[in-house]
Parts: C-alpha cells; structure tokens; sequence
C-alpha cells in the first residue's frame, strides 16, 4: 500500500485536490440558493405574505426554477458594449466570490487553503471585487449602469477602510492572520473571547470590541451592496444600477456573486467575534454537537439579520452613507485601533 502511495500519490493528490474544491463549490452554490429563499420567505413574513410556495414543496424549488429560466434567456448585449468586457465583468464578480471562500474555515481542517495570510488574501480579494463592478458599469456603454458602478465602487471602497480597521483589533489581540488560528483563540466562554483573557482583559477592552462587531456588521452591509445601503440605484432612475443591461446568465453572475459575498461577510463575522465551529457554552450538551452546526448556525443568523435590516431599516441617501462611512466609522475604528495596540504594548504585561 504504502508503494502504491509512493508511486501515485503525485497523481492521486492533485486529484483530490480537485474533488474537494469541487463538492465545496457545489455545496456554496445550492447554499446560495437555499439563502435566495430564505431571503425572500423573512422579507415576505415581514409584510405578512406567503412568498414563494408554489414550485416545490413549501417552495423549496422556487429558486432552482428562477436559475434555470435565466440560464436559458437570451443572453443580450448592447450595440454600443464593449462585448467582451462586457461579459468578462460579471465572470470576475462571480469568480473572485468564490475564491474568496478559499481560506475560511468551517470546522476544524475543513478549509481549502489553510493560510497564514489568510486575512491580507480576503482583502485582496475583496479590492479586486470593485473591477467587476467598474468594468461592468463602463462596458455598458450607458449613463445609468456607469453612474450605478461609480457610486457602488466609491461606496465599497468607503467601507472596506473601516472593515481593515475593525480586522486590525481582532488581529492585533490574535496575532495571526490565520483564520483557523484566530478561532481556536477563542474556544470558551460566552462571547467565545478567550484570546483576550491570555491577555489578562479588563472590561473596557470588551467595550472595545462590542462596538467592533457592529460597525463590522454595519459595514458588510454597505461593502455588499445591502439595504439601507443598496445605493448603486439612484432613487430617482428606477433602473438596477450597474445591473441595467445585464439580462440572463450574465446577470445571473452578478446576482449569484452578491450572494456569495453576503454569506462571506456573514462566514468572517461568525469568525472573527463569535468564536467560528466553537458553541457558546464550554460544556455539555453543546460541545457533543458537531462543530460544523455551531458554524452553520452563527452564519444562518447573521444570514437573518441581513434579512431583517433590508425588511426594516429605512434607505440612507447618499451623503448619508459617506457620512456614516468616513466621518462615523473610519475615525471609530481607527480610535479602537489606537486604543488596542496601546492595550497590547503597554498594558497586557
């Protein structure tokens, strides 16, 4: 046995490698679905409607059915689009969307790329992700879409500044970039914050971190383009944005890769403050439950409460956004910043 590895292991690895990048990207793509219609169940529960009920039991296959129809729409390009661009930007949104689930971990070893970068990989990825929504914008050669993809780009970069932030306090307490290694720190304990009782942590820096978890929240809603902040549509066009001459397959890329960034933003909250596969309770009955469930179900309610916000929360109007991103956030994570890295050199010794 042991030759046969020898001989074939070259062979069978890459293989494996495959397979398991494979069952993930299948796994991602039927949890969007499931997600679609859960989205839409809480919105119309909200409004004290059925929702979708007919296509499937309860519903269930409402949002295959709603993927199928548009795989087989004609797929139509503008006379004046750049056509190759055109289709190439939605493809960038929906690829880096997935590649950015590469590194994070969902239980213990199960996760693609065990990084040591794997923060500084999740925002590279997510800078990237502003050249699907800029390209797609422009290519369309139209006023409405470029004016759409201007004002998401400037409202995705606004935010991420904040969100690098808010990543820089849980590392400075974690010290490791590792996704997997953060969460181990934080087995134990209701907030699942143990990392920062090695540091002896007083109280004022749990009243630190609190306000993290929200202004990260607040933020991913606005880096994912969600209510209140679903702003790349003026309300004055009635048009979809950088959306508007996208039909079909292509819009359906853009509209699966939405998705998968809101469950990404969801994944990294579960992650970064609340503890990731680790239960809320160190003991009995909740460690005998395996630790992909207690990873599932942080990420369902965070899930929910994307829902929740756009079902209840008013639209912000633009100057209101920016405001809130630069003269709100930013200073705010930046004082934590301040105050942690002052906590870590001078006080936790």
């Amino acid at each position: 046995m042991s030759g046969f590895i020898e001989q074939y292991g070259v062979v069978w690895g890459p293989l494996l490698s495959v397979a398991q990048v494979l069952a993930f990207t299948i796994i991602l793509s039927l949890s969007v679905a499931a997600a679609v219609l859960l989205d839409r169940k809480i919105w119309a529960a909200v409004q004290m409607r059925k929702g979708p009920n007919v296509v499937g039991a309860f519903g269930l296959l409402q949002t295959i059915a709603d993927a199928l129809k548009f795989f087989f729409k004609e797929i139509v390009v503008p006379a004046g689009a750049d056509r190759i661009l055109f289709l190439l930007a939605p493809l960038i949104t929906l690829v880096l969307a997935f590649i950015g689930w590469a590194v994070v971990p969902v239980a213990p070893g199960w996760v693609i790329a065990d990084l040591n970068v794997g923060i500084l990989y999740l925002l590279a990825i997510s800078s990237l992700g502003v050249y699907g929504i800029i390209i797609g914008g422009w290519a369309s050669n139209s006023k409405y879409p470029f004016m759409g993809a201007l004002r998401s780009t400037a409202q995705m970069i606004s935010y991420e500044v904040s969100i690098g932030f808010v990543i820089v306090t849980v590392l400075l307490f974690a010290g490791s970039m590792n996704l997997s290694v953060i969460v181990e720190q934080q087995a134990g304990g209701f907030w699942n914050w143990n990392l920062l009782a090695a540091h002896a942590l007083p109280w004022p820096m749990f009243l630190v971190m609190i306000p993290m978890a929200g202004v990260f929240f607040i933020s991913a809603l606005a880096e994912t383009n969600r209510p209140p902040f679903d702003l790349p549509e003026a309300e004055s066009e009635l048009v979809a944005g950088y959306q508007v001459e996208y039909s079909s397959t292509p819009f359906l890329m853009y509209f699966f890769g939405e998705y998968l960034n809101i469950m990404l933003m969801c994944a990294m909250t579960t992650i970064l403050f609340f503890g990731g596969w680790h239960p809320p309770f160190d003991f009995a009955p909740f460690t005998w439950v395996p630790p992909i469930f207690w990873f599932l179900l942080k990420l369902v309610f965070f899930f929910f409460m994307f829902a929740m916000v756009k079902a209840l929360v008013p639209r912000y109007r633009y100057d209101q956004l920016m405001r809130l991103g630069w003269k709100i956030f930013l200073p705010t994570s930046l004082g934590a910043v301040a105050i942690v890295g002052a906590y870590i050199t001078y006080g936790a010794n």
